[in-house]
Parts: structure tokens; C-alpha cells; sequence
């Protein structure tokens, strides 16, 4: 029975975040290995759903799941995480003797040692199993060093953003490496970088100027006989290596080919690039317009507003710390006579705080108590002075739920012990560790309905849309100081953490 080994680092490094990602980052959302593990993402929006896909359809396979780990993105990995990681992964290959290798990737993981660390997986890989056949998926934020297809059979990327194709990626690459397995030619594989560190705020995959980028290339593999496989990588700009910057990777029959369909897109994206920078407005200017929106809605059909906070979102790097979007939020609280001053009690969510001491704190103190709190800037104080006030406990959890929404449907997450406060009659949460406020689960197990708050004001981005866009009238992205801001040049004068 021919062996698929399958291992797995999914990690995006934010060089500016000021929280490092250690074991302990890992262990709260992916450290995991065995048959158990992957048995238990069956019914899950992920890669290891996708590989189990695959091995349905082709029963003569087994999967060997070695060391599989994902960690929310933040500061560089430290490096002797990665390198156990690899020491553990390397030397199961070396005794597995596998008939082929899937690695689930991001593209975009640094450590505090060294800005390639996807590609210094991939030349590990190939030079212990030279004739082994190799397949990667990596995120479409990855950062591809153009080296990287050189150790590669095969290799694809999520084709939505918000990702909600993790599973279907994962499938793709699967199923071609087991053809090649099987003696199918691999192709040539070749990425082109665009020359160009583009923000993520205007690349949603279903709208321009991402959405026409993305359909020449499907036009261009399905109406090419050469083509195999084209992925768009918009990159991570907030990684801030050499390596840094969109890219154009397509695989086909010969090196040629590959080279073309690159270039094609390559100059159609090129001639696009100023329409991915942003116009955000700033966070009172936000709140203004939000306020506005409340005012102008049916009293009997109202619909929540969404205020994002891109620049703190966890899922970009940022790690719940920056006080800008909250402070904001009790300035427009607090003047008499707008529509979010009058909004009643409970009304308005902030989601959300990480402070596993303050947590600590409500849970010594329990529901009820009321204590003296400084929110924000606890671990960089670049982007804003703490906020101090007092909060009343509301709820206590235990931090933990599935996933509803379509983004890693059915995955659990951890978020460690967590606490709801009332401040000025806006429900603050807080959490132990770092997390995405991406997913309705993260609001109900906090006894919060997000379709029946009147303003939810969250640190996230894009991914935030794929649940809650069909709940929102409207989704305000706001422009604060943070790890993951959108003005680029003015986060690297600041400088990395």
C-alpha cells in the first residue's frame, strides 16, 4: 500500500508584531500528528479535510499525518521551534520511507533566524527524499521566493479571499502529486515577482481589481494545453523580508509555458497595482458614518454595523493590544445626542483585548465585581497610551467553540479563558490568548447575537467578511495605528518590535 506523507507548518510572520510565536502559540491552535488528528478534521474547512477527500477517491493510498502545526500569525517564529519542527518532520520522512510528500504551507513564515523558512523546509525535503515526488499548498498571502519551485513537483495556492478554498487547495495539490506518483509527468513549475508589496485591504477575490486577475488565470488553464495550474500570491507586505511582494506562480507543460503564463498576468496585475491601495478613513471619521447609518436605518428592521480595525487584526499579525479603536469608540459614546451615544446598553460589542492577567483578574473577581482596567498598550506602546477606566464583569468562559461560518468551518478554537465587561454600556471582550473574531461562534459563546447588536467593532479584515458580510448593512474599515496599518511606509519607519 503506497505511503502520502503529509506535514504541515502554517505560519504567516508579521515583522512588526510585537508578540514572538513560541511552542506555547502553536500548542493553543495546531500542534498535532497521527492518524487521530487527521481523522478529526474530516468534516473541517481545512487542508487535512482536503487530503482525506483525495484518499476517499483513491483507497490504495495511505496517509502517514507527521507533525502538523499552525500557529495564529504574529512575530517570527522562534527559531528553535522551527528547528524541532523540522528535526521531528525530517527524521520521520528518513524512517517513513513515504511514496510521496504533501506539505501544507503558508508562504509567508519568518523566523527570528531566517526570512525563508517555507523554502528552507522544501530544499530540506528534497535533498532527504531527492526522488520522492513533493507537492506544496501555501496561502495566497504567501511570499514566494522564485528558488522555491526548483525542489517542487507540484505547488498551488488558495484562490479565495476571504480563504474559504483551504480544503479545496489542499485536494488540488493531492491529487496532482499522486498522479505524478503514478507516473504522470510533473511539469515545470516558475514564479515571477511583480516587484510590488501591495496591502490586502482591495484584494477580496470577488471583487476588482483581484476578481479579474483571478478569472484570466482560470480562463488561461482552461483554454491553454499547456497550462496546468496558475496561483496568484498578493504576498504579505507585513513579513518585510527580500522575498517580500505579489507573484505569479504557474505550473505547465514546459518551462516556457509557465514563464508565459506569468508573464500575462504579471502585466495585467502590474497595470492594476494602484487600485489595491486603500482609502480608509480615520477611526472618529468612522464612527461618524456608522453613526449616521444607525440613525438613517428602519426603527423596526435594524441592521447591525460593523467597525473594523484592521491594523490590530490578529490574522494579519496584530495581537489585541492597540487602544486606537476602542478610544475612539467611547469618544462617540460619549457626545451627547449621536446615534451611538443613545444606543442602549449592550448594544454596541468591542471585540476585542488580550490580557490574560485582566482575565485572571474578573475571574478572582467574578460576575458582578466592578474593577479599575487599562486596556490596551500592554505589550507595545507605539500605537497608542492604555486606556484607563472601570469595567463591570459580565461573563466568564472557558474560551473554547467551533466554527460556524464558512472560514476553517468545524474547527475548534482556543482562545484560553476569556471575560465580557460592560464599559460605559459597550460589552468588551477579553481574551487569554490570541485569536480571530472572525467566526459567529466567537460572539455567541460570549452570549452575544452578532445580528441583533446595532454596532460590532472588531480588530479584523477581510476574513471578517466571509461570516458576517450577510449580517452587516454595512462593514466601516478604519485606519489605526497598528502592527498591520495600512500605510505601509509609515509602520517601517517605525520599525520592527
Amino acid at each position: 500500500m503506497p505511503i502520502l506523507a503529509v506535514a504541515r507548518l502554517w505560519f504567516e510572520g508579521n515583522a512588526f508584531s510585537p508578540l514572538p510565536t513560541g511552542l506555547a502559540q502553536f500548542a493553543a491552535r495546531e500542534w498535532t500528528r497521527g492518524p487521530a488528528a487527521l481523522a478529526a478534521a474530516r468534516d473541517t474547512a481545512t487542508e487535512l479535510a482536503g487530503v482525506q477527500d483525495v484518499l476517499a477517491q483513491q483507497p490504495q493510498w495511505r496517509a502517514e499525518l507527521l507533525r502538523s502545526a499552525a500557529a495564529n500569525p504574529g512575530g517570527p517564529i522562534e527559531h528553535a521551534v522551527f528547528e524541532a519542527w523540522c528535526d521531528e518532520v525530517m527524521a520521520d520522512l528518513a524512517a517513513l520511507q513515504a511514496d510521496a510528500v504533501y506539505l501544507s504551507l503558508h508562504g509567508a513564515a519568518i523566523t527570528d533566524q531566517c526570512a525563508t523558512a517555507d523554502l528552507e523546509i522544501v530544499k530540506r525535503v528534497r535533498l532527504l527524499l531527492p526522488e520522492t515526488p513533493l507537492a506544496a499548498s501555501f496561502d495566497l498571502h504567501g511570499n514566494l521566493p522564485p528558488a522555491i519551485v526548483a525542489h517542487l513537483d507540484f505547488a498551488t495556492g488558495y484562490r479565495t479571499y476571504p480563504h474559504v478554498d483551504m480544503r479545496e487547495t489542499a485536494a488540488r495539490a493531492v491529487a496532482r502529486l499522486l498522479r505524478i506518483a503514478a507516473g504522470a509527468p510533473a511539469g515545470h513549475g516558475f514564479v515571477l515577482p511583480l516587484g510590488l508589496r501591495l496591502p490586502s485591504f482591495n484584494m477580496r477575490s470577488e471583487v476588482a481589481p483581484m476578481a479579474p486577475l483571478l478569472a484570466q488565470a482560470r480562463a488561461l488553464e482552461q483554454t491553454s494545453a499547456a497550462a496546468l495550474d496558475i496561483t496568484l500570491f498578493g504576498g504579505f507586505p507585513y513579513a518585510d523580508t527580500p522575498d517580500t511582494g505579489a507573484s505569479v506562480m504557474a505550473w505547465a507543460a514546459g518551462e516556457d509555458e509557465a514563464r508565459a503564463a506569468c508573464e500575462s498576468i504579471a502585466m495585467r496585475w502590474r497595470a492594476c497595482a494602484h487600485e489595491f491601495e486603500p482609502q480608509l478613513v480615520d477611526a472618529a471619521a468612522g464612527f461618524r458614518q456608522a453613526g449616521a447609518l444607525l440613525a438613517a436605518q428602519a426603527a423596526d428592521r435594524p441592521r447591525p454595523i460593523a467597525v473594523t480595525d484592521p491594523a490590530d487584526n490578529p490574522l494579519s499579525g496584530g495581537a489585541a493590544d492597540t487602544p486606537g479603536l476602542l478610544r475612539a469608540l467611547l469618544a462617540a459614546r460619549a457626545e451627547t445626542g449621536s446615534p451611538i451615544a443613545v444606543c442602549a446598553p449592550g448594544a454596541i460589542v468591542f471585540a476585542y483585548f488580550f490580557d490574560p492577567d485582566l482575565v485572571a483578574r474578573a475571574r478572582e473577581a467574578g460576575p458582578g465585581a466592578t474593577l479599575a482596567v487599562r486596556l490596551g498598550a500592554r505589550l507595545d506602546k507605539r500605537f497608542g497610551a492604555a486606556i484607563e477606566t472601570r469595567a463591570q464583569v459580565l461573563l466568564l468562559t472557558d474560551g473554547r467553540f467551533r466554527n460556524s461560518g464558512p472560514m476553517e468551518h468545524g474547527s475548534t478554537v482556543t482562545l484560553g479563558a476569556t471575560a465580557l465587561f460592560d464599559i460605559d454600556g459597550v460589552q468588551v471582550i477579553v481574551t487569554s490568548s490570541v485569536g480571530a473574531a472572525n467566526d459567529p461562534g466567537f460572539f455567541t459563546l460570549h452570549g452575544i447575537d452578532p445580528a441583533h447588536v446595532r454596532l460590532l467593532c472588531v480588530k479584523a479584515k477581510n476574513h471578517f467578511r466571509a461570516a458576517f458580510l450577510p449580517l452587516m448593512d454595512a462593514i466601516i474599515d478604519v485606519d489605526c495605528a497598528g502592527p498591520a496599518a495600512a500605510d505601509l511606509a509609515a509602520l517601517e519607519r517605525r520599525g520592527p518590535q
